[in-house]
């Protein structure tokens, strides 16, 4: 990986896409390979993997976490442990490197107190998507969602409170991070079928970290 790689990266400019939700485009770029790094890192400790969703479904995306809280699905449905159920131990610490990022995303879209206890890693191949959904796991609905995207471009929905709302379609780009919260803190969102793409960081895949405090 040479450094003249990343000599044209964009400078970072915000889009507002509803109340209390912007898009930091290539607010990650520059930190990207870094950001890679940790998330490597991490998942050597806490291997990626697929779970199934409570009503038996894989889930086509591999996730693993780190932080205090970990997200996971299973028979028993959707919750938040500080263990991961792969080794029953603690997930791995999350890098500061990954934090920092979090909370100055947060506080350039407006969330200047955001102390993110938890972080999803979802890793995409062609052909992976995430279907509309809400994010209500956490106990305080105050704080935003972060969202950073590494790698191959997709397409993320950012829907209404219903899930039966027609959702805006939102190009991401690698180094995009979309932060929601406030009056649209509980909006339904997903990334629509990865398609294929030769990223030259990532290769074929797309990982998006998503930052939440859950506890």
């Amino acid at each position: 990986m040479t450094a003249d790689l990343f000599d044209d990266v964009e400078q970072p400019w915000v889009e507002p896409l509803e109340d209390g939700a912007q898009v930091l485009r290539r607010f990650a770029s520059a930190r990207a390979p870094a950001l890679l790094d940790a998330i490597i890192r991490v998942t050597e400790q806490a291997p990626l993997r697929q779970m199934k969703t409570p009503g038996g479904h894989t889930m086509s995306a591999a996730m693993a976490c780190c932080g205090t809280w970990g997200w996971v699905t299973d028979r028993k449905g959707y919750r938040y442990q500080q263990t991961d159920p792969l080794t029953d131990k603690r997930w791995p610490g999350m890098p500061e490197i990954l934090r920092a990022l979090a909370r100055e995303a947060a506080e350039q879209a407006g969330y200047p107190d955001f102390e993110p206890d938890a972080c999803l890693i979802n890793r995409y191949l062609p052909g992976a998507k995430m279907a509309l959904h809400q994010d209500k796991d956490e106990t305080d609905f105050s704080q935003p969602i972060v969202s950073v995207s590494l790698g191959s471009p997709i397409v993320f929905q950012f829907g209404g409170d219903r899930r039966s709302d027609r959702p805006r379609k939102v190009p991401l780009e690698h180094g995009d991070v979309v932060v929601w919260g406030g009056p649209s803190r509980l909006r339904y969102h997903g990334v629509l079928t990865l398609k294929p793409f030769d990223h030259p960081l990532t290769g074929a895949c797309r990982y998006n970290l998503t930052f939440r405090r859950a506890g």
